[in-house]
């Protein structure tokens, strides 16, 4: 383990991390309404703290290997949630514990959306803006932009992409050189942000809602401005702006950065798993649909299609905006929403859930097994997009459920153990874990009444689901500090 090496990985990335104290302050000077230093405070704390760890090993060169890359993302992501608290703990508007600042940071970073804060409407702007810009930041990781400096460091970059973006994808790489990878998926990013702020800009949202909304809404995150979400705006355009970009973030990016690359629309065609991801939205939208028009929660076919349209792919991609009070609905549509986060968006999208290529392929896996169980002897291989998935693969996807649901399990009975019912209990644990945001029952329109013991559970479900299991446990393993 080379400690020194992580030791100045991690000293530069919060020293870069403090740099993003800044652009709030820039919000609370243009609209005048408070809690700049706060900021400010934050902004020289984190960086001395980034400069003390990062300037004793400065001059170090050494490259990273495979687990010290995992080391890197969890303590570094670990760090960020403390250090993204900053901001709530100092401002005098809203006043948050320790706790509720923790909270609120790590569901930012994790764009998982899960919010203890009431009021948004009275909020500073300042806290509004850093609210989005966390999960912005969160959405595509903050490590895979930062891999785009590293190697002028003597820091190799792989390493840490892997560890960012484990899955049966994670060693694919766009362009021959891992820095160039970084930067065209934030190219892409970038740009899908730029034009998600300008639609919702022209639908008739203010400049500062349409920024706000839009990094949540690429970042799949979910945070909004305003208490009632998108609801506020009582747009159906703004509400159907938001469904395509929705999609279009719970897409890999690497399809989008290789259709764009070659001019191609055709790749999204081709590809098995987005078309298995579309077919499963349609099919969530159209249960979704008849169930609230034929159980007489909304009267028109229209506002059942739109309201069951816009909250299926809200939850079904893990983004968690809303636009009415889905927790209110028959149990069916409660159930099925909730179900539909565990998939997920595709692998490679800012998407919290198991992910699509995983399903697809525990789909495929089973039907094979069906099939031996009829021709013992057949050599039957399992395949997407018409090529044969090598065992280790399928094999990982396995071990990869299997400590999902035992980590499900293990914090859902921490949490029943806590007190709360057990409604409260399953959807806390599984909003937190897929990183969706909103639950059912007690967590319905906000996490504030939870106590302390539960937040705490939830943000160890919170870094679970953004690190997507593997990474953050296998620190927990004896091998992984074995030399």
């Amino acid at each position: 383990m080379k400690l020194f090496a992580v030791q100045k990985v991690v000293g530069l990335l919060l020293t870069l991390f403090s740099f993003t104290m800044l652009p709030p302050v820039v919000v609370g000077l243009i609209y005048r309404d408070g809690e700049i230093w706060p900021f400010l405070a934050a902004f020289l704390l984190i960086l001395g703290v980034g400069l003390l760890t990062f300037l004793p090993v400065m001059r170090l060169r050494q490259e990273l290997r495979i687990r010290d890359g995992f080391l890197v993302v969890v303590l570094f992501w670990t760090g960020l949630g403390l250090a993204g608290s900053l901001p709530f703990l100092l401002a005098e508007q809203p006043m948050l514990s320790v706790t509720d600042a923790i909270f609120e940071s790590m569901s930012g970073l994790t764009t998982t959306g899960a919010t203890v804060i009431v009021g948004l409407d009275d909020m500073p702007k300042a806290i509004l803006f850093y609210r989005q810009q966390l999960q912005w930041l969160g959405g595509m990781g903050i490590i895979v932009l930062a891999v785009a400096v590293l190697p002028m460091l003597g820091i190799g970059g792989m390493q840490l992409f892997r560890a960012e973006m484990p899955g049966p994808v994670k060693d694919a790489k766009l362009t021959p050189r891992i820095t160039e990878t970084a930067k065209a998926l934030w190219y892409i990013y970038a740009a899908m942000t730029v034009a998600c702020t300008l639609a919702y800009w022209a639908a008739g949202m203010t400049f500062f809602d349409a920024l706000g909304h839009a990094f949540s809404t690429v970042a799949i995150g979910g945070f909004s401005t305003h208490d009632a979400s998108m609801g506020y705006f009582n747009s159906t355009l703004i509400e159907m702006i938001a469904v395509l970009f929705m999609l279009l973030a719970a897409m890999s990016f690497a399809l989008h950065f290789v259709a764009f690359h070659r001019l191609d629309l055709g790749v999204y065609r081709r590809d098995s798993e987005l078309r298995f991801f579309l077919f499963l939205m349609a099919s969530v939208t159209a249960i979704t649909t008849l169930a609230l028009f034929y159980s007489d929660t909304y009267i028109t076919w229209d506002d059942a299609f739109t309201n069951g349209l816009f909250q299926a792919v809200s939850i079904g991609t893990t983004a968690g905006f809303t636009t009415a009070e889905f927790f209110y609905w028959p149990p069916f549509i409660e159930i099925l929403l909730l179900f539909a986060s565990f998939v997920g968006g595709c692998a490679g999208s800012t998407a919290g859930g198991i992910k699509v290529i995983r399903f697809l392929l525990l789909i495929k896996q089973g039907i094979r097994e069906i099939e031996r169980l009829i021709h013992p002897s057949a050599q039957i291989p399992v395949r997407v997009g018409g090529n044969s998935v090598n065992h280790r693969v399928v094999d990982a996807v396995w071990g990869f459920f299997s400590l999902y649901v035992a980590s499900f399990v293990i914090m859902y009975l921490l949490l029943a153990a806590t007190g709360l019912d057990l409604l409260t209990s399953f959807s806390a644990v599984a909003a937190c874990i897929n990183n969706l945001g909103p639950g059912l029952a007690q967590v319905g329109a906000h996490y504030a009444d939870l106590h302390d013991p539960a937040k705490w559970i939830l943000c160890v479900a919170m870094l679970l689901g953004r690190l997507e299991i593997f990474t953050l446990l296998v620190l927990l393993t004896p091998a992984f500090w074995q030399r």
